[in-house]
């Protein structure tokens, strides 16, 4: 039995050892004992069972033999599982906790056929054990991942306002726990505690009623996400970043749930649209906080003289409301041009909304009183961008490095 063990990479090794290995050195281990357990349960103990029996009549000896055989055997090989089902949980082991968990209960059928006995009972029970803590490994993990996701304490804005890390970490890792649906939908039975802390997001069931218990703890991770993001905006100086950084991560977790079927099944699309029109609302929030004030200076309240006898436009505040209007776009380019939204279509469609609101705001500002600057002094100074220069700038908003005004100069 040794000579096989060895050959099939079995050693000998505490609880405490397999505790002290770093995880990727456990990862390996892991995925190697499953394939040699198999051929433990399957090939050899069940091979020295039949032996015993062809050797013994008597139902008490065959046992006996067997026991003597293969009972040091059967402990060296539980000992590996049982030290990951009792060793400390973090986030990076649920994955390989789930698949141990699975091959121990692939193999408890064939577990329970070879240790039938009432003396090696003991081993059908110790797998049983370890089965069950691997489960509630499981879900703890899961548990405090949530905690983790709602408590990540990083308050250092992510440079312009792009995809937060913990977004797709967390995004990542739901991912994976779609993967693993059919063991979790055994596995978790509870719905999530989300608590009575009125610094926590607040979950209705009654509309995500029907929902199974790991769905609600995917949607809790989403909520929880989310909350935390609201969280980190605040420390953006720049209410209008703030948008565009709560835009940009929530229409990645839309997207990366719309990407899996197996994820959008358990979400839901009632679920689903309500973080489309979280993101939506961001993109407007960020409209109005950037683009009201420059807009506003192309109105023409202020510009007419009452009473005038010459064209009834005041030359001079006209004068200073384009130097106005200019100044302002020229801070929004420099600034925002060194924005990111990562996602193409997502930047294109922003791009497109504010160019609806500022090209024909701008078209018919500039055809209505150009010719009350052209006539004076130095027009250049203050028809600094033609409508084709605006819409030729645009494009360089949310590109995530500066760029020079692009101005065509005539």
């Amino acid at each position: 039995m040794e000579t096989i063990f060895k050959q099939l990479g079995i050693v000998k090794i505490s609880i405490g050892d397999v505790q002290r290995l770093e995880w990727e050195a456990v990862e390996v281990k892991i995925r190697r004992w499953i394939r040699a357990a198999k051929v433990c349960i399957r090939i050899v103990f069940s091979s020295e069972k039949r032996l015993c029996s062809q050797l013994f009549d008597a139902a008490m000896d065959e046992d006996t033999c067997f026991m003597e055989t293969v009972k040091t055997s059967a402990l060296r090989l539980f000992t590996f599982p049982e030290a990951i089902s009792i060793s400390r949980r973090s986030p990076e082991k649920l994955f390989k906790i789930l698949d141990l968990h699975d091959a121990m209960a692939d193999m408890m059928p064939d577990i329970e056929a070879i240790f039938d006995s009432d003396s090696s009972h003991a081993v059908h029970v110790q797998a049983g054990e370890i089965q069950t803590r691997l489960a509630e490994a499981a879900r703890g993990i899961l548990s405090e991942f949530e905690n983790a996701v709602l408590r990540e304490p990083s308050v250092v804005p992510v440079p312009g306002g792009t995809i937060h890390p913990l977004t797709r970490y967390v995004m990542n890792y739901i991912s994976l726990i779609s993967d693993y649906k059919q063991t979790l939908n055994d596995l978790i039975m509870s719905d999530p505690s989300t608590g009575s802390d009125p610094n926590t997001p607040v979950m209705d069931f009654t509309e995500l009623e029907g929902k199974s218990p790991l769905a609600l703890h995917l949607i809790w991770l989403i909520m929880v996400l989310h909350f935390n993001l609201e969280e980190k905006s605040h420390h953006y100086r720049d209410t209008s970043l703030a948008h565009i950084f709560i835009m940009n991560n929530i229409h990645y977790i839309v997207q990366k749930v719309k990407g899996s079927p197996e994820l959008r099944e358990m979400i839901g699309d009632h679920y689903l649209r309500k973080l489309t029109g979280i993101f939506r609302h961001a993109a407007t929030n960020y409209q109005r906080s950037t683009w009201v004030r420059v807009l506003s200076s192309l109105r023409d309240e202020g510009l007419h003289v009452s009473g005038s006898f010459s064209s009834g436009v005041s030359r001079s505040a006209l004068r200073e409301r384009f130097k106005a209007f200019n100044a302002m776009f020229e801070e929004v380019h420099r600034t925002q041009s060194t924005w990111s939204v990562p996602d193409a279509q997502l930047r294109e469609e922003l791009r497109i909304s504010l160019s609806e609101h500022l090209i024909p705001a701008y078209r018919s500002f500039l055809g209505r009183f150009r010719g009350h600057i052209e006539s004076g002094r130095h027009p250049e100074n203050y028809l600094k961008y033609s409508v084709e220069d605006i819409e030729r700038i645009v494009l360089d908003f949310f590109e995530g490095y500066a760029h020079p005004p692009n101005v065509r100069r005539r």
